[in-house]
């Protein structure tokens, strides 16, 4: 055999080890177990919310036939309802699910990808996340912090609040101690209100002690649950919360671990446990009011006067502007949603809102 035919086999057979050893490499991740712990803002077992989490535990663990699991951890377990960012930057937890509006003391821009005052509806949100360039805006956000962060299940509009005295002027927001999280809490603020955040847990606590006049929860779907209606008999419509998407965040180094499939099977099943959220929250809305017109005739549902709901619209505005105008990559992100916003409530003009009104005779 000459030294050339030699040479052939070599390179062949260096080529089948290597084959060879490439396909065990592949095996083994294939056959290799992961663990997430992922860590909640939401009490244990809480409805809608905390379905969304167990959901995806269910859905992950399904399609990766075991290969990766996921334990949740809710607030009684890991204590820190509002530190679900840290803990998740910092690697104790892999996984969290809450909402982005609550880190604006850890990143301001990361408020807007929860939902902003008069923006867009669930489902026009939804477009922008995917189809308009949400999802990269909020890669910029997170990608500093060594975060990844998906949409998490949404709200759909949200009410305006429980109120123990009504509203019917802006005078009437001078001093008023609400629970209300996020861009709306600074709009009040702008009005003579002074916002405050407060855990799930705590907010029924806070009304009866009347540690706080108001607050915002969600909407039918949740706030009946929670007693609100005993200690403060009017309820309004929304106006802050037009398309609320909770958060599920993941620790970058963490999912880049994982092989490609279980990275695809992950990001898949946050996408539909955040849906399946959205379509569960949607009913429990209509079956819930249902309930409040039928049992609990006492409850008052009001939409806030023009003059106060004109008065939120200019400082909202007010306050985008100055936003925009002190960091270039809000200015990006509030320029975004705004275009995006123009474009898409155009067709839901036409589609949804004509036909609502069409039917209102």
């Amino acid at each position: 055999m000459n030294r050339v035919m030699i040479g052939v086999l070599l390179v062949a057979l260096l080529a089948l080890v290597g084959c060879q050893e490439e396909e065990s490499v592949k095996s083994a991740s294939m056959e290799k177990s992961y663990h997430f712990k992922l860590a909640e803002t939401w009490p244990p077992n809480f409805p809608i919310f905390g379905e969304a989490t167990k959901n995806l535990k269910k859905h992950v663990e399904t399609m990766s036939n075991g290969r990766l699991t996921i334990t949740i951890h809710s607030k009684n377990k890991h204590k820190a309802p509002l530190g679900i960012f840290d803990m998740v930057k910092s690697g104790q937890y892999e996984m969290g699910h809450s909402a982005s509006y609550y880190w604006k003391g850890k990143d301001p821009n990361a408020l807007y990808f929860t939902t902003m005052p008069f923006g867009m509806t669930a489902p026009e949100q939804y477009a922008w996340f995917y189809y308009g360039g949400g999802m990269d805006l909020m890669a910029k956000v997170y990608d500093k912090h060594g975060l990844l962060s998906f949409p998490g299940g949404n709200t759909g509009n949200q009410m305006g609040g429980w109120f123990q005295k009504e509203i019917n002027s802006v005078d009437d927001l001078q001093g008023l101690k609400m629970r209300i999280p996020g861009f709306a809490g600074e709009v009040l603020a702008k009005l003579g209100a002074k916002p405050t955040n407060i855990p799930p847990g705590e907010l029924f606590t806070a009304l009866e002690r009347r540690t706080i006049d108001a607050l915002e929860w969600v909407g039918p779907s949740l706030d009946l649950r929670m007693g609100f209606h005993k200690i403060a008999p009017y309820y309004y419509t929304g106006w802050h919360e037009p398309g609320a998407e909770l958060q599920f965040l993941v620790n970058q180094e963490k999912f880049a671990e994982l092989p490609t499939d279980l990275q695809e099977i992950l990001v898949s099943a946050m996408r539909l446990s955040a849906y399946d959220m959205y379509a569960q929250s949607y009913h429990e809305s209509a079956v819930n009011l249902a309930s409040i017109k039928a049992e609990y005739p006492d409850i008052t549902i009001k939409t806030f006067p023009v003059p106060v709901i004109k008065a939120m619209r200019e400082a909202n505005s007010a306050l985008l502007a100055e936003r925009a105008a002190a960091d270039p990559l809000a200015k990006e992100i509030i320029d975004s949603q705004a275009a995006y916003l123009q474009k898409v409530r155009a067709w839901t003009a036409i589609s949804d809102q004509a036909y609502l009104n069409a039917l209102s005779d």
